[in-house]
């Protein structure tokens, strides 16, 4: 947007990184310190230095803080993601789900508890979703490149179809084995809580990897926003840049999803909040989408539990609210332009 109010000197943009990444620490802490049970600082020190195996101690340790960390990591990629899908299928609107991630790994879950039952383990949860996330959007992208190449209108509509695909089977399944439901719909709907460090470094590698290719690929998808052929009049290599954005979403979305299920509206609200504060530079836009997108999941977290009293709404439930409409915004603004 042309209204951006950080673009005037790179210091500015630095500036506000800086600003923007002491914001998420302070978004951390405060989810680490406040919920259903609120600590302090010194109770937050004593859990490291002087761990004493009290229930303070444990909740700290191995609930808040993991759960934290798992928030702003999968906020981050889930944002990143959506920035590189917008700017691929040049749709404003796009986001991973539009991929069929969330739908793929919903479905190799639900098959996961259909076959295993009680005996299926988180961590043997978390591959499958990933497993399903990486197989579905494969599965997507090569459809995509059906009929005369490449299309973001064929890979958006391709995407589509394998989400409806995908999410009818799931819910048949649930249809026939009823006692897979409650599992299926904690992961339809998206939560950070009960996640652990070993969750987490699960998928870590992914996201890494993901992220690095996004940041190697800033400056191609500064020129594959001009269009195909101003891109390639100058030089770009348009199928590799395709292939491996592709691969970096695949990556950032399916271990997103993979360790928090899948939420929604966070790879589609923060590109578009990035691009009014810096424009549309990818060398910034990126870093800035990581740590607000970063920002955004951890306060949804925080504040979903405070919605009810005695019980904790799932994350997915929150960022829905936030997103849901800023989505008719956004559609909406598209549609007068």
């Amino acid at each position: 947007m042309n209204g951006s109010f950080l673009t005037r000197s790179s210091k500015r943009k630095l500036a506000g990184l800086a600003v923007s990444a002491i914001l998420l620490l302070i978004s951390m802490l405060c989810s680490v310190l406040y919920g259903l049970h609120y600590f302090g600082l010194k109770d937050l020190w004593q859990a490291y230095s002087h761990f004493d195996g009290s229930n303070e101690h444990l909740i700290l340790t191995t609930a808040r803080v993991p759960r934290t960390l798992v928030a702003a990591l999968v906020g981050a990629s889930l944002a990143v993601a959506g920035a590189i899908m917008q700017v691929l299928t040049r749709n404003p609107l796009a986001s991973p789900s539009v991929l069929g991630v969330n739908a793929g790994a919903v479905l190799f879950i639900v098959i996961g508890l259909l076959a295993f039952g009680s005996s299926l383990t988180m961590s043997g949860m978390v591959w499958l979703a990933f497993a399903g996330a990486v197989a579905t959007s494969a599965a997507v992208y090569t459809l995509g490149l059906q009929g005369g190449g490449f299309e973001p209108v064929k890979l958006t509509l391709a995407g589509a179809c394998m989400a409806a695909f995908t999410s009818s089977i799931t819910s048949g399944i649930i249809l026939i084995d009823k006692q897979s439901l409650e599992s299926a719909l904690f992961w339809m709907i998206g939560s950070v809580e009960g996640r652990d460090l070993e969750h987490l470094l699960m998928v870590l590698p992914y996201m890494v990897i993901g992220l690095a290719i996004s940041l190697l690929l800033a400056s191609s998808l500064n020129i594959m926003a001009l269009g195909d052929d101003s891109a390639r009049n100058l030089g770009q290599r348009l199928t590799l840049v395709r292939v491996l954005s592709a691969a970096a979403i695949v990556l950032l979305a399916g271990s997103s999803v993979a360790a928090a299920g899948p939420i929604a509206f966070v790879g589609l609200i923060v590109p578009h909040l990035c691009r009014y504060m810096i424009g549309h530079d990818f060398k910034w836009l990126l870093p800035y989408t990581a740590i607000v997108g970063a920002i955004l999941l951890v306060t949804a977290d925080l504040a979903s539990r405070f919605i009810l009293e005695t019980k904790e709404v799932p994350v997915g439930v929150a960022t829905a609210i936030i997103g849901v409409p800023f989505l008719i915004h956004v559609a909406r603004r598209k549609q007068h332009a």
